[in-house]
């Protein structure tokens, strides 16, 4: 069986914070905190799959940057690309139905939120350093 595939959008301000939402109440894992991410779909590369699921689930235009790792989701078989990405046009906002809310925070900020998905700690500590 293939693993689906699924990218996670790195938004970061200038000032260092990191864009995080609540899933809404139609998305998986409903109430949880994390990157905004989505499903590629049949024909997409990963950075297609970026652009469509910013634009419908927060509004915005994004230029994706680059691939900076993957990794297993948490409790589904799904392998995550995460991708830094630069928001071109328009103000996150959340659609109501796949992200509840959008919050802009800072790695500590990000620790006190939950619940959150335990995959999301080693990007704060191995990767984003790095970036």
């Amino acid at each position: 069986m293939t693993m689906r595939e699924a990218v996670v959008a790195v938004l970061r301000r200038a000032d260092g914070r990191l864009l995080m939402i609540e899933r809404g109440p139609k998305a998986r894992m409903a109430g949880y905190w994390g990157f905004p991410s989505g499903t590629v779909e049949p024909g997409e590369d990963q950075p297609e799959t970026l652009v469509r699921e910013m634009r419908e689930e927060l509004g915005v235009a994004v230029a994706p940057l680059r691939k900076v790792w993957q990794c297993p989701a948490d409790g589904v078989d799904y392998l995550l690309h995460w991708w830094t990405a630069e928001i071109t046009e328009g103000v996150p906002a959340p659609d109501g139905a796949e992200v509840a809310e959008v919050r802009w925070v800072t790695a500590r900020e990000f620790a006190k939120l939950s619940p959150t998905f335990p995959g999301d700690r080693p990007f704060f500590e191995d990767v984003l350093p790095t970036l």
